[in-house]
């Protein structure tokens, strides 16, 4: 992403008569900053965006898993469905998920359609419609495995235990606080590396920090590099590394 940077008109004609040869207008009123905050006559203001980034191996896996399961009724269609719910469970369980990181998602009971005509009493035939002949349940449960080296066998054991619908699985850092402030300190030295830089370029130095505002940032972008490895039979998968992000708009004081 390029740096978004806004300069006051104020700070461009200051920068633009410095860089002419040509001495500073006569001192004005202070100038208000966005927070409300003056910075001194003469002076010139800057505003700069800049982002910082951490990365760090992936401790949680993020999917979902879940049965699909039809019947002549509904009630036949839930029994067959719960049936092989439980076994689903009790196999995640198996695998040493926690109770805590296996949450119902999704629990539907859907009819399911069919289009008839009519009997050839007349021809040709009149269609009458959809009807009715049988039932869907769908179960779903969001879960959270934190023991990353046995996510491929999980996957394997849960489709032998009846779970016909897998996604996933997203990698994620269970504790990212460290990760963050990490990206924070990164997005305020590059927000001061280009204050120095355009300061510079218009004869002017950084006088101070005058206000930092931090937005958007703090998700993680999974699978971004290719290096840790979960490995199964069946179901290889590459846990990568994960993106922390921090994005800060930090406002500068310039003075000749």
């Amino acid at each position: 992403m390029r740096p978004a940077l806004l300069v006051t008109t104020r700070a461009l004609l200051l920068a633009g008569a410095l860089l002419a040869g040509v001495a500073p207008l006569a001192a004005h009123a202070a100038s208000s900053t966005t927070d409300g905050s003056q910075i001194a006559p003469g002076n010139a203001m800057l505003t700069v965006s800049a982002d910082g980034q951490a990365h760090r191996m992936p401790d949680v896996a993020v999917f979902s898993a879940g049965v699909t399961t039809q019947g002549k009724t509904a009630s036949a269609a839930l029994a067959a469905n719960s049936q092989a719910m439980t076994a689903v469970i009790a196999e995640l369980k198996k695998a040493g998920v926690q109770s805590r990181d296996i949450q119902t998602s999704n629990l539907s009971v859907s009819p399911l359609y069919e289009e008839q005509t009519a009997q050839p009493t007349v021809r040709p035939r009149h269609p009458i419609g959809p009807v009715i002949i049988g039932y869907q349940v769908a179960n779903q449960v969001n879960v959270r495995q934190r023991k990353l080296d046995a996510y491929g066998a999980t996957i394997d054991a849960l489709v032998s235990a009846g779970a016909n619908q897998i996604n996933g699985p997203s990698f994620t850092v269970d504790d990212p606080a460290a990760a963050l402030d990490e990206a924070r300190l990164e997005a305020i030295k590059a927000a001061r590396a280009r204050a120095d830089l355009y300061a510079k370029a218009a004869g002017l130095r950084v006088l101070r920090i005058v206000s930092i505002a931090e937005s958007g940032g703090g998700y993680q972008q999974p699978m971004m590099f290719a290096r840790a490895k979960v490995m199964s039979a069946a179901a290889p998968v590459e846990a990568g590394e994960v993106e922390l992000a921090a994005h800060v708009t930090v406002q500068f004081e310039l003075a000749p």
